[in-house]
């Protein structure tokens, strides 16, 4: 019986990692290759802010293709929708049938994804969908994965936990309203080692940098990110 075949929805952060590893390991799915949205005015990954060379070299390292899903500056959830429902039908039009994520428990964006999924055809697979993310994150510890933390969500914590490792000492140190996987949208990391890659990713530290966004153009999104900048050695 051949294996499905699926592309993996990759941010290049810890639930990405868990979840890739999982699939990995379990061996129903054959992935064709990750797919990443990228803010074409930065070169960066949407939302986490990390350079896209870092990105390609975590999946150099993984042994797999990567695909860029490339969106302007500031997309609306139209521009969004039509980038995506093309790549997806591209996908589904080669014999892919399956759509990974790492999402853990944001209903309402579950049933999005699968809402568009079923557009083109595609199915979702969530394989730490509804884990106790305590769990989790102990579990991403313990199997030797290592992640720096890139964005940081000002609502939740401040500026000292951008650039630091997610270990013991993070953990502690996690104020109690603040999920441990960042689940709400607290924190955003960067693996850089792990059970995943043959080689570590080797970086640098750059500056820490402050970005507000707008309200009006934020929708549901906090408003204010600390950014650690990270460079390819």
């Amino acid at each position: 019986m051949k294996n499905k075949k699926a592309i993996f929805n990759w941010s290049g952060g810890k639930d990405s990692s868990l979840a890739l590893h999982q699939i990995l390991q379990n061996k129903e799915f054959e992935i064709a290759c990750l797919l990443s949205s990228v803010n074409n005015h930065y070169n960066r990954v949407s939302m986490h802010g990390v350079r896209i060379e870092l990105i390609e070299q975590q999946a150099a390292s993984i042994g797999l293709p990567l695909q860029q899903l490339r969106l302007p500056e500031m997309p609306s959830m139209e521009d969004y929708n039509r980038e995506m429902f093309a790549i997806m039908k591209g996908f589904k039009d080669n014999g892919i049938d399956y759509s990974i994520y790492g999402d853990i428990f944001l209903e309402d964006l579950k049933i999005y994804r699968e809402g568009q999924l079923a557009k083109v055809g595609m199915q979702g697979v969530f394989p730490i969908w509804k884990r106790d993310t305590s769990e989790l994150i102990q579990e991403f510890i313990d199997k030797g994965f290592k992640a720096v933390l890139v964005c940081v969500n000002e609502r939740y914590l401040d500026k000292s936990f951008a650039g630091r490792l997610i270990d013991e000492n993070f953990l502690q140190d996690l104020p109690h309203n603040v999920d441990p996987c960042g689940e709400n949208g607290e924190y955003h990391s960067f693996v850089f080692d792990g059970p995943i890659f043959k080689t570590p990713i080797a970086f640098e530290k750059g500056e820490v940098v402050y970005r507000k966004y707008e309200q009006e153009r934020s929708d549901n999104f906090d408003t204010g990110f600390f950014y650690q900048d990270l460079l390819l050695m």
